[in-house]
């Protein structure tokens, strides 16, 4: 990526501040934009940086959530939790439980709002859906002619 040069300057400052991501634009400039990521090595490569970076937020954030979820799981049916609070902390049992559910809800919640926000500042939805569209129509041109007779057009 460092190596390359954008052939157009102006199109690939232009491009830079949207980080690459031409999705909310017209179709009559997309398809200048589309021109140029077909000639440029090096904005084509930003754009698949970009995407992958904003996919890889959507993971994390996502498995932050379920990580979360998994914890208050994990807070209504291990025991073993009572004799560490009152040996070693010395805190009752009750507050214990309500420290880490308290904490684990303030994780949640955090992980949620970062998720949504994340979906809202980046193109990854559109990105991944275009994505899977992409990999259906793929599939669905391998399939026998006699399986593709049986979908409704």
């Amino acid at each position: 990526m460092a190596s390359t040069q954008c052939t157009d300057r102006v199109v690939g400052s232009i491009l830079k501040s949207w980080r690459y991501d031409i999705s909310g634009i017209s179709a009559e400039m997309r398809t200048d934009y589309e021109a140029h990521f077909a000639n440029c090595p090096h904005c084509r490569a930003r754009q698949k940086f970009h995407r992958g970076l904003d996919v890889s937020l959507a993971v994390l954030t996502s498995l932050s959530a379920f990580f979360f979820l998994f914890a208050l799981a994990v807070l209504l049916h291990v025991k073993p939790l009572e004799n560490v609070a009152y040996d070693f902390f010395s805190l009752e049992i009750v507050s214990m439980y309500q420290m880490l559910v308290s904490s684990a809800v303030a994780g949640l919640c955090f992980s949620l709002i970062a998720f949504v926000l994340v979906l809202i500042a980046t193109p990854a939805p559109s990105y991944l859906g275009g994505l899977a569209a992409e990999l259906a129509k793929q599939i669905e041109e391998r399939l026998p002619d006699s399986i593709k007779a049986l979908k409704p057009r």
